[in-house]
């Protein structure tokens, strides 16, 4: 992506690059910069190519559990019993150094992290219900789980009061550990630790990766990254080309845009691994309550995982892979052996392929009433226009994979027929 703004002279990051040099950190390849289609990134200020070495962030740069235990609340971590999540140790941590402002050692960092966030944990209601059936499940579950980690952490948080003069409980309320949950759960690079007895069993697995983490995703990048043993530093290599003064990216793993959506707050354009679920009760509406054997078949389907995992995709022919498993929704006598992927009839392979086509269309005009609502609702609601866009691009990437669902479902019927 072209870039649209040089950030390199702002001083948070000019700040920022000082702050990394002091620990270690020799950057001279990379630039902040603000991108048409990613917002916020780094740009090369020379052609990358296949096999060269992106980024080496240095240890003493990245924030762990480590960093924590050897700050003041390191001995309250200790302390405290049962003992605390490394997740709720590092949300802690980056609640305290905001708070401490001037005073941090991490303010350079702090400065340049989202002041907020889109992930589904942080939308409105109203929003949360135009997304599809299974995201907003997720994203439902995503908000209680943050506050339920609230309300069983207000103990642990009064414990902190000697370290501040102000109470805790303005210091520790719920949108700044909603902003540290979220911070730590789009931002961190996987870093295996050992297990320390001051924190709860939960794996250890976090580092914020200062600078780093300003790279963007793209699906269609290929890279390595891990903790180097003899550097000490994280790196990241690239597998892929990039041009001169264009955009850096990584590849955050091969996500469809629900779960980019869900773990990162933003939607992919275009992404090859996009698909679009059906929800368990929008099959199930599929079957015929006439058939004898519905309940068996649904417990199977259950018992296979079948009932969350059925997806319309994006690739070529992915609709008619899918319409294999409309298969497990035959009237054949032998639905078992279907099940598990044995030829069926030219009857059963028409019936699949309609039940499929109709599933398809229901969710074709779900998607556009969605639509519908959200270009209304943007007219009405200027607050939510940001999280309203991010849905209409999610909706609107369905729509496309379901229209082309459609077509392909259409031409195998007609072949079948």
């Amino acid at each position: 992506f072209q870039f649209l703004v040089n950030c390199s002279h702002k001083l948070e990051y000019i700040k920022l690059k000082k702050w990394l040099k002091e620990r270690g950190f020799e950057n001279t390849n990379l630039r902040p910069a603000e991108f048409w289609e990613t917002g916020r990134g780094l740009m090369t200020k020379k052609a990358l190519q296949a096999g060269d070495l992106i980024i080496s962030l240095p240890e003493k740069c990245l924030l762990t559990t480590g960093t924590v235990l050897s700050s003041c609340l390191g001995g309250h971590v200790v302390k405290w019993k049962p003992p605390v999540s490394p997740l709720l140790a590092l949300c802690t941590f980056l609640i305290a150094e905001k708070h401490s402002g001037e005073k941090s050692p991490w303010k350079p960092y702090l400065d340049v992290l989202p002041k907020t966030y889109t992930c589904p944990a942080c939308l409105e209601p109203d929003v949360i219900n135009l997304l599809p059936k299974p995201l907003k499940k997720k994203a439902q579950e995503q908000k209680m789980m943050i506050q339920e980690l609230f309300k069983s952490s207000k103990a642990f948080f009064s414990s902190l009061q000697p370290l501040f003069a102000e109470n805790t409980g303005t210091i520790f309320n719920y949108s700044a550990l909603e902003w540290a949950w979220c911070t730590v759960n789009t931002r961190t690079i996987y870093m295996k630790h050992p297990h320390r007895d001051c924190f709860s069993l939960e794996p250890d697995v976090y580092a914020l990766a200062p600078y780093l983490d300003l790279l963007n995703h793209s699906p269609n990048v290929q890279i390595k990254a891990a903790f180097n043993e003899q550097t000490r530093s994280y790196e990241i290599w690239t597998n892929s080309q990039c041009r001169k003064y264009q955009e850096v990216l990584i590849c955050y793993g091969p996500h469809d845009n629900q779960r980019l959506l869900l773990e990162y707050g933003f939607v992919a354009l275009d992404n090859p691994h996009s698909c679009v679920y059906v929800s368990a009760d929008t099959l199930l509406k599929y079957f015929s309550p006439l058939d004898k054997q519905r309940k068996a078949k649904v417990s199977i389907l259950k018992d296979r995982d079948f009932l969350d995992r059925t997806t319309f995709g994006i690739q070529l022919g992915s609709a008619a892979n899918n319409s294999v498993f409309f298969k497990h929704f035959g009237s054949s006598a032998c639905w078992r052996r279907i099940l598990l992927g044995d030829v069926t009839s030219a009857r059963n392979e028409q019936q699949a392929l309609g039940t499929a086509a109709k599933i398809c269309q229901f969710l074709i005009e779900e998607t556009q009433h969605v639509l519908l609502q959200i270009s209304q609702l943007k007219r009405d609601k200027e607050n939510l226009k940001t999280h309203l866009a991010l849905v209409e691009m999610l909706r609107s990437e369905d729509l496309r994979i379901l229209q082309k669902s459609a077509e392909i479902l259409c031409n195998l019927n007609l072949g079948a027929a």
